[in-house]
């Protein structure tokens, strides 16, 4: 079994838009790691994996047991997974690394893979155009204010969340798809001028996109697993854009 390809995958949201419709896409997406098992040597997922998450000292939200378990089974064989909070779950505190055997990456990774240089981050809060986001990040991430979250009753603590992801969602999120690439094509290439980079990966946008931003470099967005069902496979230092 020769263990040797890289994979990338975001913004999986489950538990959006209900029980129902989550536990369809839930199972669709074990079905794909179970088509990359024997092949996986590592895989990254970036960002927004659940559509809330939020670890009680004694309690994490119901659900998603399916997947759960499919990332431990990967773990306890010795493939990687690497998971970077995105802006719907960012409040982890050490329960899926513990259980689950994951790498959590609170903030952007930049890492080599075989000869290639990698720049790895959800994509939200980065950029100059992104203010209004980022102080609400701020607040987000204020341990008074994760400690007064933390105190609620779970039940309520998890249904003001859903309510909230649900009513961004009907305004079309809290970003402009567009100005957002912009934003981070322009963040990519400042990064450029300070070092080297072969392929910044960004999800965050649910758009699966591939430019390139120099000779030698290239921006990509993986898509996501609620209309596209796209992600990324990287062997042998060529980096493919795939659906299931």
């Amino acid at each position: 079994m020769l263990r040797d390809r890289i994979y990338f995958a975001s913004d999986f949201h489950l538990g959006s838009p209900d029980n129902h419709k989550s536990v369809i896409r839930e199972k669709k997406i074990c079905r794909w790691l179970d088509s990359i098992y024997d092949k996986a040597k590592a895989i990254y997922l970036v960002g927004d994996i659940f559509d809330f998450w939020f670890e009680y000292n004694m309690v994490i939200p119901k659900g998603f047991e399916r997947i759960k378990g499919k990332l431990a089974q990967f773990t306890d064989n010795g493939i990687q997974i690497h998971f970077f909070p995105g802006n719907h779950d960012l409040w982890t505190f050490g329960y899926l690394e513990k259980e689950l055997g994951l790498t959590v990456h609170k903030k952007p990774l930049v890492t080599k893979i075989n000869d290639k240089v990698f720049f790895i981050a959800h994509g939200d809060g980065l950029g100059k155009n992104d203010i209004k986001y980022n102080i609400l990040k701020s607040i987000f991430n204020n341990p008074l204010c994760k400690f007064l979250f933390s105190l609620l009753n779970p039940n309520l603590g998890i249904k003001i969340a859903h309510y909230w992801s649900r009513q961004s969602r009907r305004k079309g999120g809290q970003f402009n798809k567009v100005e957002l690439r912009k934003n981070l094509i322009e963040y990519s290439k400042s990064k450029l001028k300070k070092s080297h980079i072969d392929f910044f990966i960004f999800g965050h946008i649910h758009e699966p996109i591939e430019i390139e931003i120099s000779k030698k470099t290239k921006y990509i967005n993986l898509g996501d697993w609620i209309s596209h069902f796209s992600y990324v496979e990287f062997q042998q230092n060529n980096l493919l854009f795939k659906k299931f």
